[in-house]
């Protein structure tokens, strides 16, 4: 049995608790259970969460665990001693250790994170930076493994990090089980953007939204403004008007947005070669994709994808 302990704290983010949910479905995808579960506090007792109701949990002590995971905040918080404390004893017998969101804070507080690479929420991560040199801080990953250390983003990224670990621990089989029943796509991978060209765009009327899906489903096309006014049932007069007005961009300019998008996700979680890349995500070309990638990230796509790679 790997026992696994959720470290919390007063005011801890609730959306972690949903890390429990792909464990416990876990143990039923078995023929054993696999995992139990344990909410650790420093001092033990009902902690309150982020939404004000209180959990129960058990007070820090001498038990091993074999995964232990620090739960995030809606706020940058000063790390207990006692928390720190118990990680750098914790981090000799423990298996591995994790954080959500500002989780990471703890672990680097207590010098698990030095010389690693590490991510966060997104708006916490020049702060963690800035507090912590040392670490390697990633602020567009969902997350992060670097050794025995896993680290993730906030919110939801609890459950891409969760069905991680089921993975690592039980196979893909089992990690794309649990997955279906959580009702959620199969984990995003950890290179995976914190940022969605789609909900950047938020277009306000089912038209254009039918429009982009259309589009993000047809990326090897042309996909010319005939073609998505089609999709949308306009005019491509009314559709370039209109699509300009919900999104603030042009048609060209959001298909470029998403093709970068598509092509970079291919690049963070396959060994592509880039020709593949620019071909299946319809830019044809390696120039083509290579100028608008300078556009979007200021760096050509090699250059990402030897990073993702390293």
């Amino acid at each position: 049995m790997l026992r696994i302990g959720l470290i919390v704290y007063p005011g801890f983010q609730v959306l972690g608790l949903a890390m429990c949910a792909t464990f416990e479905l876990a143990n039923t995808a078995t023929d054993e259970p696999v995992y139990s579960l344990c909410l650790l506090s420093e001092h033990g007792g009902t902690v309150q969460t982020s939404a004000g109701f209180g959990v129960e949990t058990t007070a820090f002590d001498q038990r091993s665990f074999d995964t232990l995971l620090v739960m995030g905040d809606n706020l940058i918080r000063p790390v207990s001693p006692g928390l720190v404390q118990f990680l750098r004893s914790a981090c000799r017998t423990t298996r591995r250790l994790g954080s959500i969101c500002t989780g990471a804070i703890a672990l680097a507080e207590a010098g698990l994170l030095d010389g690693r690479r590490a991510t966060t929420h997104w708006c916490h991560a020049p702060a963690l930076q800035k507090a912590y040199p040392n670490v390697k801080v990633e602020e567009d990953r969902i997350f992060i493994n670097d050794a025995n250390v896993w680290t993730a983003a906030g919110m939801s990224a609890c459950v891409d990090l969760a069905l991680a670990l089921v993975e690592k621990d039980l196979g893909a089989e089992v990690a794309r089980r649990v997955a279906r029943q959580l009702v959620v796509y199969h984990r995003r991978a950890g290179g995976q953007s914190q940022f969605s060209v789609m909900l950047e765009l938020q277009p306000r009327t089912d038209r254009i939204q039918a429009a982009l899906t259309y589009a993000k489903q047809n990326l090897k096309s042309t996909l010319s403004v005939e073609e998505l006014a089609s999709a949308a049932s306009l005019s491509p007069r009314q559709f370039s008007r209109v699509f300009h007005a919900e999104t603030g961009q042009s048609p060209a300019k959001a298909i470029e947005n998403l093709r970068v998008e598509a092509a970079r996700l291919m690049m963070e979680t396959g060994r592509h070669p880039i020709d593949v890349v620019a071909t299946d995500t319809g830019f044809g070309d390696r120039e083509r994709m290579r100028r608008a990638f300078i556009r979007a990230f200021g760096q050509p796509p090699q250059v990402i994808q030897r990073a993702n790679r390293g």
